[in-house]
């Protein structure tokens, strides 16, 4: 007997239903423990308090905490991703080494002009804009 004959369509459609209302459950549980934690508003107590209330009545746990503190979170994620992106170009600036010394433009522009890469003329005037 094969799994297609004891299942109908509709029963597959219901148990993916389930498991995808499933996985924004657990979503939503993830979100507001996240957020609780890296709240720098909330007291260490009141922290407590909210995991608390979110572990021992889940379902009214989180719908409250989203009603009372869901523009909060919105906040928190945009500083997180602000946060990152500041993260990240600063990373990307030391990488491609836009933030070094002029003695270090110096040292670049003399190796690209002993490659060939610029000539006389544009060494000048790049190491013009470095000196200025």
């Amino acid at each position: 007997m094969s799994i297609g004959a004891e299942w109908g369509q509709g029963d597959v459609f219901w148990a993916m239903l389930e498991v995808f209302f499933f996985v924004i459950w657990i979503w939503l549980l993830i979100s507001v423990f996240s957020d609780v934690f890296r709240s720098h508003d909330m007291s260490g107590g009141v922290k407590v308090i909210w995991i608390i209330f979110v572990i021992l009545l889940p379902f009214l746990g989180v719908f409250v905490y989203l009603i009372a503190r869901g523009a909060k979170m919105g906040q928190h994620a945009m500083e997180a991703a602000q946060a990152q992106d500041a993260a990240n170009k600063a990373y990307i600036r030391d990488a491609a080494g836009s933030g070094g010394s002029a003695a270090d433009e110096l040292a670049r522009l003399a190796d690209l002009k002993a490659k060939g890469v610029i000539d006389d003329a544009e060494f000048n005037s790049l190491k013009a804009k470095v000196v200025s």
